[in-house]
């Protein structure tokens, strides 16, 4: 059985839980392309706030992998600032710690929506050829995990190359009665089930650019649907 502390360091790890009612700020107080104005609802976590919790779950990255070096595996083209940030702060905080946590980060691109949909199917671009992976430490980088589908998926096909270990960092994991098990191990935000962009978040390729992270409008998702 875990302790109290134990219990209470899972449910900070399993990240800010955003609440079904939060309406998001008013775009008014932020800053964000011009040409997206009629195209988002509101701000739903601001820029700032998301640095934060990356660097907080940095914090837990190097508290948990004993090895000195890992395989970091970023899931694009989503999962490219969350990762980028995330290494960076793994390495200030290595700089100024007795123990630095190097990191070699690879890349794998998953296509898994059409639109705001999320289909059955994981497609694998490029190489599917992970055995790079072999007897690592491996820390799976992704920025949004909603259905699961896509992730365990991926996990299957990871473990298939034998790592040493593989644990999962989610910056935003949504709160979904489908998903019945837990896929990460690092979350920064728990959100309800919201279609977001931003942050490098897309809509068929677009709003990438935006700092924030944003619910999209109905009419942002009529003129960009394919």
């Amino acid at each position: 059985m875990s302790s109290p502390q134990q219990m209470d360091e899972m449910r900070v790890k399993r990240g800010i839980v955003i609440k079904d009612d939060w309406p998001g700020y008013n775009l008014d107080l932020f800053t964000y392309p011009e040409h997206y104005h009629d195209d988002i609802e509101n701000v739903y976590i601001p820029h700032g706030v998301i640095m934060d919790r990356i660097e907080r779950l940095a914090r837990y990255v190097m508290e948990d992998f004993e090895d000195s070096k890992i395989m970091v595996l970023c899931v694009l083209k989503g999962g490219y600032k969350f990762c980028a940030d995330l290494v960076e702060f793994i390495k200030v905080l290595g700089r100024s710690s007795n123990r630095y946590l190097e990191t070699r980060v690879e890349f794998i691109r998953l296509k898994s929506y059409l639109n705001d949909q999320s289909t059955e199917d994981l497609h694998i671009i490029g190489s599917s050829d992970l055995s790079f992976l072999s007897g690592k430490s491996v820390l799976v980088v992704e920025a949004i995990v909603d259905t699961g589908k896509t992730m365990k998926a991926l996990l299957k096909h990871v473990e298939t190359f034998e790592p040493k270990m593989v644990k999962v960092a989610g910056l935003l994991v949504k709160r979904l009665s489908t998903m019945t098990e837990s896929l990460t191990d690092y979350v920064g935000f728990e959100i309800p089930n919201r279609f977001v962009v931003g942050y490098a978040l897309d809509y068929n390729e677009y709003f990438r650019d935006l700092n924030h992270i944003c619910v999209i409008s109905k009419s942002g998702k009529m003129k960009y649907k394919i």
